[in-house]
């Protein structure tokens, strides 16, 4: 009996295998649908000698093809049977009517033709029947299931018939118009544009039906246009009246019981700010004293809003939900209602705050001697614009108000260079795009545009903010032998870019005479910082420069750390703008969190906000975009007619992009 129950044992585990090996071949035919293999083949793409695993798999083989997995095209060799695969992707919709399925399943895109899309709309997740497409160049396939809308919710302007309408999208992604019933119309008069919800795509419908959910307005009115944008990649431009009952019910008094009790007093300590001259949500404060052993400490004070905000309160889901403030070109949509962004958390001068701390003993070479984190108190003597800080910071001989926090401002500046150059000798990316800004009248029409230029008081305030950033990250996620802490955290990373990218760009910028040097990681940093400063004031600068960046991975964040390439850290994460992005109030309670000696919390929860947060962080900031294209058409309507210079920088399937050589 012993014998037949091991030979039954041993028959199961062999069949588990073979099952173990067929799963294994699905996943190489999947990844190259269109090839032929043998078993030898099939080995080497699992890591084995064929020698040692033929029979296993000429034994998964024949069960493949038995159940019409795969097909015998040659003596010996299979290929995946003609429309048996499937893989699941992300639907990315092209400008001639074709999308393209992006799915971690298969080498390249896969091409799906307009009559094969059956309703699948831009970035649903789908699932996909695949084919060899003619020739057998490139995958091919058809929309089988939609797995998970995107959006049921899109913007447009509506146009009226005698017994329904229709809303033209305004994305040129979504390439079919909604048919909207003569009762789901909602008021909404012809040429206005508003927000529909799709409620059903009947089978044989040309177009999605669906209702209006919101009228945003006259279509060229201004308001209407940037509601629009916002409405586009929804993001919301007013708060629930819940959430601003909230708001204005916190207790906005400064306790002196609580400073005395919870918190470390800088009220004493000279202080300031330095933000744009239109800024309102002052995030962060500087203060400076010198130490009795010569060194200086330096303190960077952040808005306390983790104070204000409690886990599941309503203004904190509300803050969940948002994750960003949004920053458009008339306006900012707060992250927060104002009353805490533009007033109880807001570091306004002459004003007693609460802040969490970051505090550095250095010395004039911007060495780190000690370093304090906590809950503090400050009062912030001086509110500086990035101007007036630049002017000090230029001028030896500053004379009246001006004068005030001179050697401070100047002594920080110097700290800051050291710090910078510090950062770049390490191999991080000097990136210093223009920024693109508009004079507007009192009705928010553009009269002018400009570009923001990054001077020595703006990288004074970047340094100091980076400085706070990682010394958080490394405090917590770094133990003391110098190895991962394993602490559940939220860092802020950034992967290497894709090395075909890199060869691109490096063929790419050869015919202007630069170079890319790729032989390894320090000259890679050296030669693209080499490039963006030899470029800086050429006709190809911009055009450059957005390559450079299209080159780069995208920074997102997450509880699994693997560095920030282009600042050159190992541990970064964002700490310092909690007014304006949800990440930096997770960092501060799991800041606090750890500094009462409290176990690392499951990560799971923080994974999720972390994922959301990017997201919403991309919105925001396609948004932003849309509003500058927005302004840029409005401000040339006055010149349309006229030539101008420019040079090309940029050609896509959707056209050409020209950056004009003057602004007006």
């Amino acid at each position: 009996m012993a014998r037949k129950h091991n030979k039954r044992a041993k028959k199961h585990s062999t069949s588990i295998d073979i099952k173990a090996y067929a799963q294994a071949l699905e996943g190489v035919f999947k990844k190259y649908p269109t090839r032929k293999f043998n078993y030898k083949q099939l080995a080497a793409q699992l890591g084995y000698k064929p020698s040692m695993v033929k029979a296993k798999i000429e034994m998964a083989l024949a069960g493949m093809e038995r159940n019409g997995t795969i097909l015998m095209v040659d003596r010996g060799k299979y290929k995946l049977k003609y429309n048996a695969v499937y893989t699941a992707g992300v639907l990315d919709m092209a400008g001639n009517g074709n999308a393209y399925v992006v799915s971690p399943d298969t080498e390249a895109d896969i091409l799906i033709r307009a009559a094969n899309l059956n309703h699948a709309l831009d970035g649903d997740t789908v699932k996909v029947s695949l084919y060899a497409r003619r020739g057998g160049k490139k995958l091919e396939g058809e929309i089988i299931e939609i797995v998970k809308r995107k959006r049921m919710d899109f913007v447009g302007t509506v146009e009226i018939g005698k017994t329904y309408g229709f809303l033209v999208p305004s994305s040129r992604k979504m390439l079919v118009d909604i048919y909207i019933p003569k009762d789901k119309l909602a008021g909404v008069k012809h040429g206005q544009k508003a927000v529909v919800r799709i409620l059903d795509w009947p089978k044989n419908a040309s177009s999605p039906f669906g209702e209006i959910i919101e009228v945003l307005g006259d279509a060229g009115d201004h308001n209407t246009e940037i509601h629009a944008v916002l409405a586009e990649f929804g993001l919301p431009y007013k708060f629930p009246e819940d959430v601003e009952e909230e708001a204005n019910a916190l207790n906005q008094i400064i306790d002196e019981k609580e400073i005395a009790k919870n918190r470390r007093d800088f009220r004493g300590v000279p202080t300031f700010t330095i933000d744009p001259a239109d800024a309102k949500d002052f995030d962060d404060a500087l203060s400076l004293q010198k130490l009795e052993n010569g060194h200086w400490e330096v303190g960077v004070h952040i808005a306390d809003v983790s104070h204000y905000v409690y886990p599941e309160s309503i203004l904190d889901e509300e803050a969940v939900e948002r994750a960003t403030s949004v920053y458009l070109v008339d306006r900012v949509v707060p992250m927060l209602p104002e009353v805490l962004s533009n007033g109880v958390c807001s570091l306004r001068p002459n004003e007693d705050k609460y802040t969490f701390s970051t505090v550095f003993e250095m010395d004039e070479e911007g060495a780190l001697h000690d370093r304090w984190f906590g809950r503090t108190a400050i009062h912030s003597d001086r509110r500086f614009t990035y101007e007036e800080a630049q002017q000090i910071i230029e001028d030896n001989h500053p004379k009246g108000k001006k004068a005030d926090f001179y050697d401070a401002i100047r002594t920080l500046d110097g700290i800051a260079k050291k710090l910078r150059a510090a950062r770049m000798s390490k191999g991080a990316l000097s990136f210093d795009k223009k920024e693109v800004k508009f004079n507007l009248d009192a009705e928010n029409h553009p009269t002018g545009v400009y570009f923001k230029v990054s001077r020595d008081a703006n990288h004074l305030i970047e340094e100091f903010m980076l400085l706070a950033n990682r010394s958080v990250a490394e405090f917590i996620g770094k133990a003391e032998n110098g190895k991962p802490s394993g602490q559940t955290f939220v860092y802020r990373i950034h992967d290497d870019p894709d090395p075909t990218k890199l060869q691109d760009l490096s063929t790419f910028v050869r015919q202007f005479g630069h170079e890319v040097r790729l032989n390894s990681k320090t000259a890679i940093t050296r030669s693209l910082n080499k490039m963006l400063d030899d470029v800086k004031n050429t006709p190809e600068a911009n055009m450059i420069e957005t390559l450079t960046i299209r080159t780069m991975s995208k920074a997102k964040y997450t509880t699994q750390n693997i560095g920030h390439y282009g600042l050159a850290f190992d541990y970064y994460t964002h700490f310092t703008s909690p007014i304006r992005r949800y990440p930096d109030v997770i960092v501060h309670r799991l800041l606090q969190h750890y500094l009462d000696g409290r176990k690392s919390p499951n990560y799971g929860t923080y994974e999720a906000h972390c994922e959301h947060s990017s997201e919403r962080e991309k919105a925001a900031a396609d948004a932003e975009r849309a509003s500058i294209k927005y302004m840029q058409a409005v401000f040339l309507e006055k010149y349309v007619g006229e030539s101008f210079m420019g040079v090309i920088s940029g050609v896509t399937e959707w056209g050409v992009y020209v950056e004009l050589v003057d602004n007006y």
